[in-house]
């Protein structure tokens, strides 16, 4: 297991196909990659990473564990998510990568919001501490990667506002911003809004 993965996985052994929403999932993340908002830190630690959702269920292509560093995605560095559960703290995947360390918060994204077709989970430390409070923000307990951080998803898009804004930090993950949206365009541009300053701030 990955050291950075924080859930019990369980690999079915098939591979996954190319498709478009991959194609789409990696235009963006070359994006990002170049602004910086994904890669790798100081420690070679491997941050961000991004999903899709796979139709009308809550199965979802993501990219897979330390992959931050890599300029370029294939196939082999991306996963689909089949199934999980949060109690459990366990992913159920196809293809041939670790999934990411953040899969249940993107599931809890795509079964708390119908509508969402694609999140991006970037880094930005100056962004992440001007929008701290004031946009949806997680518990600093919840710790990223852990059911504790799905649930508390779950809880924002009950009592904030998220489900409008389609945006919010994570208190106890220091620098860690998802954005999400119909696809990765919206998704995307919702982001750059923030970090150019031109949204306003309640």
């Amino acid at each position: 297991m990955s050291r950075y993965v924080k859930f019990t996985h369980e690999r079915t052994g098939a591979e996954i196909a190319p498709s478009d929403q991959l194609a789409e999932l990696n235009e963006c993340r070359r994006k990002l990659h170049g602004l910086h908002l994904i890669g790798v830190d100081s420690n070679g630690i491997g941050f961000g990473n991004l999903s899709v959702r796979d139709g009308a269920t809550c199965n979802f292509h993501i990219t897979g564990s330390a992959t931050g560093g890599l300029a370029e995605l294939t196939l082999g560095d991306c996963v689909r998510v089949v199934a999980y559960d949060f109690e459990q703290n366990w992913v159920r995947y196809e293809g041939a990568a670790i999934p990411s360390s953040e899969s249940l918060t993107h599931a809890a994204i795509y079964e708390s919001d119908p509508m969402a077709s694609a999140v991006i989970h970037c880094h930005d430390s100056v962004l992440w501490a001007r929008l701290l409070g004031r946009v949806s923000t997680t518990a600093q307990a919840a710790a990223y990667g852990r059911p504790e951080m799905a649930y508390e998803i779950i809880r924002l898009f009950d009592v904030g506002d998220v489900r409008t804004r389609k945006i919010f930090v994570m208190a106890g993950h220091e620098g860690g911003i998802v954005t999400f949206g119909e696809n990765f365009e919206h998704a995307f541009d919702i982001l750059t809004r923030e970090r150019s300053g031109s949204s306003t701030l309640n």
